[in-house]
């Protein structure tokens, strides 16, 4: 039982700001008003989706799903971020920082998946545009949306599973504003070679794989719209794509940002 609690410990305690304290305050403010111009924008996005006809196509069928993802995301990280901002002990519960990392981590790999899904169907309408409602009919997107949260679904229970094995010999504080799967492996005081090679080969189809089919289906689109003969035709094309390349750079720049920081000391 000893044991049990000393792996199990009931709280996990988050240290990302508390270097920083005089700016709690500030971050409190802008992360509660970002969080309520998202919650409103993609809610936003879902309801005028279901209601418009005109918007009932495969490209807003992906971004529905996209603004879902973004809910999630969202939703599971930023209250108990707010929480951790407004007060002074900064901690989490065990199972909300478990329930935390998988939920993290499933919808982390979902949107990688699903943005690739996008630039597959912004590569087909500009260059297969005859067939396009051939290839991108309602069960193709479905298919297609439904793999994308499966493969994140099957890599989460995975990752986060094995993220609970090993022992921690009582360490329970995360240098992080939140649960994540890589920063929960770091806690623990015993071999972990297997949890990091898991998670690396993991990672393989929705850090590698996917921005390359992104940036593969970018490159085609480029070559077919410079080819085309009118300038309006170029700037339709162009701004079509344009909202997703915007995400898409969203996306990649910050995590890039963040995994190649020099590794800070563990408690």
């Amino acid at each position: 039982m000893e044991g049990e609690n000393v792996s199990f410990p009931n709280v996990f305690v988050l240290l990302d700001f508390s270097d920083h304290p005089w700016m709690e305050m500030s971050l409190f403010g802008v992360v509660f008003i970002s969080y309520i111009l998202t919650l409103i924008g993609n809610s936003s996005i879902i309801l005028l989706t279901l209601v418009d006809p005109r918007l009932q196509t495969p490209m807003y069928f992906f971004l529905d799903n996209l603004s879902v993802l973004d809910l999630c995301v969202t939703t599971t990280i930023v209250p108990q971020l707010l929480v951790n901002l407004w007060e002074t002990k900064k901690m989490i519960a065990y199972w909300s920082c478990i329930t935390q990392a998988y939920l993290f981590h499933w919808t982390g790999c979902t949107e990688r998946a699903l943005l690739a899904v996008m630039a597959f169907d912004h590569y087909v309408a500009i260059c297969r545009p005859l067939q396009y409602t051939l290839i991108m009919h309602p069960q193709m997107c479905v298919q297609l949306a439904a793999a994308a949260w499966s493969s994140g679904l099957a890599n989460s229970l995975l990752q986060a599973t094995l993220t609970l094995q090993p022992h921690r010999c009582g360490h329970h504080t995360l240098d992080h504003f939140f649960c994540e799967v890589p920063d929960l492996i770091k806690l623990a005081c015993e071999d972990t070679t297997a949890n990091d090679l898991s998670l690396a080969m993991g990672a393989i189809p929705f850090v590698l794989v996917a921005p390359f089919l992104v940036l593969v289906s970018y490159t085609f689109i480029a070559r077919a719209v410079l080819k085309l003969p009118s300038a309006e035709g170029r700037r339709k094309a162009f701004s079509t794509c344009s909202s997703h390349v915007i995400v898409v750079i969203m996306h990649y720049g910050p995590a890039i940002y963040m995994y190649l920081q020099p590794p800070a000391n563990s408690t």
